[in-house]
């Protein structure tokens, strides 16, 4: 433990976007008592080797310092950690039953609300601009493409079929050479009740594919918002483990919601 981090931290796992232990997007939540270095906070999650490890520090104004780490890096934004770090500090009993959840984070300020099992987050938006694939994209995610664009982070592909998405098998070597944190990958919905499915491939922040990614649901609820006319959609990231993301477009913003389980707690010595 680094000097001036004594005490046991606890930590806890949580799975988003989920209602059932073991499937969703699994992040890591730890509640420190002051902030911490972070290059620790990198080991930390480095050890942990999930999508996302997420920090929390209580702010003397009643919000949360928030910050995430994937196994070899920092990042910007992440919806599955701040998911899991709401549903952690209400289950624990750090905020009421009928209290916000307000983080502030490297993308601002982000709030949390809750309605039964459902947790809400306000986002920013993050569409993707029409762009030319670039070179070698194709290749290594081995499918022809309908549409190609670029958002804040990511490239953005739709290919014909729901089918293809479930299929792909990348070459993650190549995806990570590409000067982007990730992949995301859609087509329209073949499943009732839901709009559209994706997938997320980041190799070059340490995560060959990320289960079920929020912050792609910031690119995918315009870019589906727009294609289909609607302001309410809901998405299926079909990984193995599997997601649904419930996505609001609010012209700058978007609301996704999903629930959360918790799947086990424990400490870092």
């Amino acid at each position: 433990m680094k000097p001036g981090f004594r005490e046991r931290q606890s930590i806890c796992v949580v799975d988003a976007f989920t209602t059932e232990r073991f499937r969703g997007n699994p992040a890591a939540v730890c509640v420190l008592p002051a902030a911490a270095p972070g290059e620790w906070m990198q080991e930390v999650a480095a050890e942990l080797n999930l999508s996302e490890t997420a920090f929390l520090v209580r702010r003397p104004d009643q919000g949360w310092d928030l910050r995430w780490f994937t196994p070899t890096m920092e990042v910007a934004l992440c919806g599955h950690a701040t998911l899991g770090a709401a549903h952690a500090l209400w289950e624990e009993g750090s905020l009421a039953p009928d209290e916000s959840a307000r983080f502030h984070t490297q993308s601002g300020w982000l709030t949390c609300t809750r309605n039964a099992e459902v947790i809400s987050m306000d986002f920013p938006a993050r569409p993707a601009v029409a762009e030319e694939s670039p070179a070698g994209l194709a290749a290594a995610m081995g499918a022809d493409f309908r549409w190609c664009g670029r958002s804040a982070y990511d490239w953005l592909v739709e290919v014909p079929h729901a089918a293809i998405v479930r299929g792909l098998q990348p070459d993650f070597a190549a995806l990570g050479q590409l000067p982007v944190r990730g992949v995301i990958v859609t087509a329209g919905s073949d499943v009732a009740g839901y709009d559209f499915i994706s997938r997320f491939f980041a190799p070059a922040a340490g995560v060959a594919e990320d289960p079920v990614t929020g912050s792609a649901h910031c690119t995918l609820g315009p870019f589906w918002g727009a294609r289909l006319g609607l302001k309410r959609l809901r998405g299926w990231q079909a990984s193995r483990r599997g997601g649904a993301v419930g996505v609001e477009w609010m012209g700058d913003r978007v609301v996704l919601s999903g629930s959360a389980v918790t799947a086990w707690r424990g400490h870092l010595c």
